[in-house]
């Protein structure tokens, strides 16, 4: 892989955090649909910024690792998108993505999107920059104009939003490998790839996406995917034995939790955890 691509799989609560950190990945990221769903919604703009920036201090004091959040549309207007990047810094991001959608938005890799104006979001974008509270904290726009406006609307939006201030550029709901190479000539840059399952992307990995020259890649829900497929798995399991001895082998112990946590009964467990 490309020196210098982070690798930023999707942690949708802190304890998954925990682990990704102690897999020795750089960062991770909070999804804004893995959000929604873990409180049981569909990805359609019903999550809230207070539900997320309480995720992201969660996570980010767990882990201690930089977190990517979703910020949607930025919930509103320019006004909102200001208080937005204020909120998410403060919570501990250290990074977040705003998207072109019209509010109510929906998942990046659905039909019948709609994107508002290149100019609008390029106000939103700037209103950021001007208003974030340090000059590291990454803001990344993401434009899901491919569905709307083909790969040559994605390329100008990305470049305008660019010009606006924006440090990485995430084109949502590319095809294949051909597409990110084009985007990524096209726009130079830093630019973030999303590589969720089920999708309109097909399957490339990270060291693939590196050597395209993508600065950073996610994977939003795998490890959500992951995990409530082994949800099912034991539900029928219990279902039809009446007990879960047979599962003991694909559960993690009590050991394992308390290492995860980084507690040992009986001693003093600090909070927030140590972050080095």
């Amino acid at each position: 892989m490309k020196q210098g691509t982070v690798v930023a799989p999707g942690a949708f609560n802190a304890l998954v955090a925990c682990a990704v950190a102690r897999a020795g990945f750089s960062a991770c990221y909070i999804s804004g649909g893995a959000s929604a769903n873990v409180a049981g919604y569909p990805d359609v703009g019903l999550i809230t910024m207070s539900e997320i920036t309480r995720t992201i201090r969660e996570i980010s004091d767990a882990s201690g690792l930089p977190v990517i959040a979703d910020a949607d549309t930025g919930f509103g207007e320019v006004e909102c998108a200001i208080r937005t990047v204020v909120e998410y810094e403060r919570a501990g991001a250290a990074a977040l993505h705003i998207e072109d959608q019209v509010f109510p938005k929906r998942c990046g890799h659905l039909d019948g999107k709609e994107i508002i104006s290149a100019q609008a979001m390029a106000e939103k974008i700037s209103a950021m920059v001007k208003h974030r509270l340090s000059p590291e904290f990454v803001i990344i726009a993401r434009t899901d104009a491919r569905a709307i406006e083909g790969m040559e609307g994605t390329i100008r939006r990305a470049n305008l939003y660019r010009e606006a201030g924006a440090d990485v550029i995430f084109p949502e709901g590319l095809s294949d490998a051909s597409e990110f190479k084009a985007f990524a000539q096209a726009s130079p840059g830093h630019s973030l790839a999303n590589m969720t399952e089920f999708g309109k992307t097909q399957h490339i990995s990270a060291a693939e996406f590196g050597a395209l020259g993508y600065s950073i890649v996610i994977f939003p829900l795998s490890l959500m995917r992951i995990a409530m497929n082994a949800v099912e798995e034991g539900l029928d399991c219990l279902k039809k034995q009446g007990s879960l001895e047979s599962m003991l082998p694909k559960m993690q112990t009590r050991k394992d939790l308390y290492s995860l946590l980084g507690y040992t009964p009986g001693k003093q467990w600090d909070f927030p955890r140590s972050r080095g």
